[in-house]
């Protein structure tokens, strides 16, 4: 009886045994889907044994959406990592860019065709002025004419007739005198008119007849621009010397950076630099003048670049800040800083893929204000969300937290 006892507990123990093994196998795989999924317990179905998408990290986004969230993708691979001085500047004008429109004659201002802000041409009517000063002159012109035409005629006369021995050769050289004297006068009123804007085609046609356009002068622009400035109104007096538009090109700007002393040896005519304004807008040009003299109030200098303002993204007058690169490591992988992000506490990249957008766990090395070292994670010739990857991080929580599904 003991024996047969025996042999059973010994018959249960490798039965236990043998179903503790099965156990040991099955588990790891188990595991493996949990961490992909953990409110999975079998592929593909849920704990009532309906389907379920497993979630995936990966944003999917149409061209369409990739241009609307200015998404900008670079390519990973070796460079040289910089040091950066960093110097405030301020936005202005180029100063070659920028008109005082001033009235060459003083009159009241009877038409007033442009506003603050509005866009004008190289030659458009600013405003008109009714100038009792431009009369004066125009007739000073008209008389000077007329009366070089009579002393025309008088000397061509007087020459036949001295040349036919008719008249005396004192009456011939007192026509000549004459004439020399009223062609200067001519030309002095002409030359008057011409300064303040009339050509030679609008002078020969000109009249006393003119009743309504004989006093009348028009303000226009010499510069295709902006109205910046504006002191003229309908009904005042301007005079000649009054600033009455102010027409600033902005298509390009300048941007004087302040240079210390200690940076002077650094920074030099034809270097790069990045620059950057409050909104985080960014862009790179290069120096083009570097002041040879310190002020000697300050103890600085002034460092010079010019920017495109097409869009008008860089006001003069705004304050702005310039990253110069004074000294350069070469590394063998290096990316933009704007693309790394944290996800669950890990450094990430947004890498592209054919499925889509896929965070990448990277490690990083040394660094600047712009760009950064990978030391592992990331492989030379990876395509890699530059500008835009805090987008695609919301994108992704939004994916987690709605269906699982991005766009």
């Amino acid at each position: 009886m003991k024996e047969s006892n025996y042999r059973t507990s010994v018959f249960a123990g490798w039965l236990v045994a043998l179903m503790l093994v099965g156990s040991v196998g099955i588990r790891p795989g188990i595991a493996e889907v949990a961490n992909k999924n953990p409110h999975v317990e079998e592929e593909g179905h849920d704990e009532d044994g309906h389907e379920e998408h497993q979630s995936e990290d990966v944003v999917r986004l149409h061209a369409e959406a990739i241009r609307e969230f200015g998404i900008e993708i670079g390519e990973a691979g070796p460079g040289n990592l910089a040091k950066y001085t960093r110097l405030p500047g301020e936005v202005v004008i180029d100063p070659d860019r920028l008109v005082h429109v001033v009235p060459r004659v003083s009159g009241v201002a009877r038409g007033v065709y442009k506003r603050l802000g509005d866009q004008v041409k190289r030659g458009d009517v600013l405003a008109e002025l009714e100038s009792r000063e431009l009369a004066e002159l125009k007739s000073t012109y008209l008389v000077a004419r007329e009366r070089f035409g009579l002393a025309e005629k008088t000397f061509t006369r007087e020459e036949k007739l001295w040349r036919e021995s008719i008249s005396s050769e004192r009456d011939y050289l007192a026509a000549e005198q004459n004439l020399a004297e009223q062609r200067i006068e001519m030309r002095a009123a002409e030359q008057k008119l011409h300064a303040l804007g009339f050509p030679n085609a609008y002078l020969q046609v000109l009249t006393f007849d003119e009743d309504e356009y004989f006093t009348r002068y028009e303000l226009r622009a010499s510069l295709q621009g902006t109205v910046i400035e504006k002191h003229i109104a309908l009904g005042e007096v301007i005079k000649d010397d009054a600033e009455a538009f102010v027409i600033a090109d902005l298509n390009s700007v300048w941007v004087k950076l302040t240079v210390y002393q200690k940076d002077l040896s650094s920074v030099q005519p034809g270097q790069s630099v990045r620059i950057s304004k409050e909104d985080g807008s960014t862009v790179t040009g290069k120096i083009s003048y570097v002041s040879p003299v310190v002020d000697e109030v300050t103890r600085t200098a002034v460092a010079r670049l010019e920017l495109k303002n097409e869009n008008g993204q860089w006001r003069p007058g705004s304050f702005v800040a310039g990253l110069v690169a004074v000294e350069a490591h070469s590394v063998p992988l290096l990316i933009r800083k704007s693309a790394l992000q944290t996800i669950e506490g890990e450094m990430v990249v947004f890498v592209e893929t054919p499925e889509g957008f896929e965070p990448q766990k990277v490690r990083v090395g040394r660094g600047n204000e712009v760009e950064v070292e990978i030391v592992a994670g990331l492989a030379a010739g990876q395509r890699y969300v530059v500008e835009g990857a805090f987008t695609l991080k919301a994108e992704l929580a939004k994916g987690s937290f709605g269906d699982g599904h991005n766009h």
